[in-house]
């Protein structure tokens, strides 16, 4: 996963429902220096008794904000989406550095 542009992630979840299971797993993708990258890392927890759905945001360097359900993507599809618009920006930088 690229997240050399990925400039905030915001995740609110429930550490033991099942449903959250995406959202724990992207924060676990996250690389152990993403913090002293520059990526500004916000996790609420959710208590247990709650049934609110869990929340991914993720913003990137060129301003796009993305809200990612990770109950209907799953970990694939969230990681898709990201490196989708990931690839874009590398792209973009390549081209004007090239």
């Amino acid at each position: 996963m690229i997240t050399r542009f990925i400039t905030e992630v915001n995740a609110k979840f429930n550490p033991f429902s099942m449903r959250s299971r995406a959202t724990r797993l992207f924060l676990s993708y996250l690389p152990p220096g993403a913090r002293q990258a520059g990526v500004q890392i916000n996790t609420s927890l959710l208590p247990r008794t709650s049934t609110a759905p869990a929340t991914l945001h993720v913003k990137f360097k060129d301003g796009k904000e993305m809200s990612l359900d990770g109950d209907k993507l799953g970990i694939k599809g969230i990681i898709e989406e990201v490196d989708r618009h990931s690839r874009a920006l590398q792209k973009q930088a390549d081209l004007t550095d090239g």
